[in-house]
């Protein structure tokens, strides 16, 4: 490591990070100590060099950090700092990038605050670090039931005397977070007996529901089902040149009328086109709704109805498709589409953006319905599992290799 002297306090080192003269910056840490990366932006280098439009171009091109790199060490309020190599930062950066939820964890933009209790050399739980917590778990999306009922577990379970460490607190708080969360960890069921399985996709616009279906169509033909879709959106002719462009980029049929079809009728000929074929699963699209629009609501319904005069199970899935960006609009959107049609999945998407993640916990904690799958981007392998360990990992994130957080 390319050490170099760097005189820099806590205040010192917020300031530059208000002023946007750090980039990124890149955690790691245990408890008490926590080891933070950062790199100066383009153009702001403190120390630039001959080689800086080439590292620029590499930054660009592989996502590393250009110039000179920083690691410092913080102890409470104490940061002490020295440079380091662009191979080394390139490292540590392309080491979190790993997995679907090594992904997921580097781009949740707010988690839920613990991070702060790494500070303390123990704890006692009281009222005063009650009402932190409440905040930080408020201000992730946990949402105002979810939090009482954490807090009440919390303060139910703590230990009462002084001198725990942050990590039994973590700890504490990721089983109770488990429990909240881990009975709805459920992967989407596709049994052999049951020919051909209909899928309903439901969400309101904009939810990401067509890219998801997308998604899933080649999830499920990758394991080695047969697989049709169903342009059941007939209201916007651009939902049907969507549907259709998934369907030959993954060579999938999709079975559509013209626009302003009955969709009822569409999905209906889907379905009994999918039976004469030997189809084994059909994924049908349906024109994104508001969920208090009464007349959108009752035409799911309707949908619903004349599946089931193929097969009076059908649909087999009522999937819910989630902008977890929207907070606590998307608890409400569930909950309403709940009631209306009674949801036996939930899909989040847009984990990647403005999304904070607790929402999932406070959806949780009002519903009894699986989540199936998690979206962090446009592509096919943008989309996993529901995995509550993982998931919840992400979020209290004690010591990860590296967490970034972008100006």
């Amino acid at each position: 490591m390319n050490r170099q002297s760097m005189p820099l306090n806590f205040k010192t080192f917020l300031y530059a990070f208000y002023k946007g003269q750090i980039s990124k910056v890149y955690n790691t840490g245990s408890q008490a100590t926590s080891v933070i990366y950062f790199d100066p932006p383009r153009g702001k280098s403190a120390t630039p060099t001959a080689n800086q439009d080439l590292s620029d171009a590499r930054q660009r091109k592989h996502g590393t950090p250009s110039g000179p790199t920083t690691k410092c060490l913080l102890r409470g309020y104490s940061l002490t700092c020295a440079l380091m190599t662009d191979r080394k930062a390139s490292q540590i950066v392309q080491s979190s990038n790993t997995g679907f939820f090594g992904r997921l964890k580097n781009r949740l933009t707010q988690r839920l605050g613990i991070r702060k209790l790494d500070w303390l050399a123990g704890w006692q739980f009281n009222e005063t670090l009650a009402e932190e917590l409440e905040d930080q778990l408020l201000l992730a999306d946990v949402g105002v039931d979810a939090t009482q009922r954490i807090i009440a577990d919390l303060r139910r379970r703590s230990p009462r005397d002084a001198g725990s460490s942050s990590a039994s607190l973590r700890q504490l708080l990721r089983e109770i977070l488990l429990e909240i969360l881990q009975p709805r960890a459920l992967a989407l069921p596709i049994p052999s007996e049951v020919r051909p399985f209909l899928i309903l996709m439901l969400g309101v616009n904009g939810s990401g529901k067509t890219t998801t279906i997308g998604k899933l169509a080649k999830r499920i033909r990758d394991q080695g089902l047969s697989v049709i879709l169903a342009a059941g959106d007939t209201y916007r002719a651009a939902a049907i040149e969507q549907l259709q462009a998934w369907g030959e980029h993954n060579g999938i049929p999709v079975i559509s009328q013209e626009s302003g079809a009955d969709p009822a009728a569409v999905i209906f000929d889907a379905f009994a086109a999918a039976r004469a074929r030997g189809i084994d699963v059909v994924l049908a699209d349906t024109a994104g709704r508001l969920q208090t629009h009464a007349g959108l609501m009752q035409e799911l319904k309707k949908i619903v109805r004349v599946a089931a005069r193929l097969d009076e199970k059908a649909p087999h899935e009522k999937m819910l498709v989630l902008d977890a960006s929207l907070g606590q609009n998307a608890l409400n959107q569930a909950v309403q589409f709940h009631e209306a049609i009674g949801l036996t999945g939930i899909t989040m998407t847009k984990l990647d953006g403005g999304a904070r993640g607790g929402i999932l916990v406070a959806i949780a904690n009002r519903l009894n319905v699986p989540f199936r799958f998690l979206g962090i981007g446009e592509q096919a392998n943008d989309m996993d599992v529901f995995d509550a360990e993982q998931y919840v990992d992400a979020l209290l994130e004690p010591h990860a290799d590296v967490v970034e957080e972008s100006i």
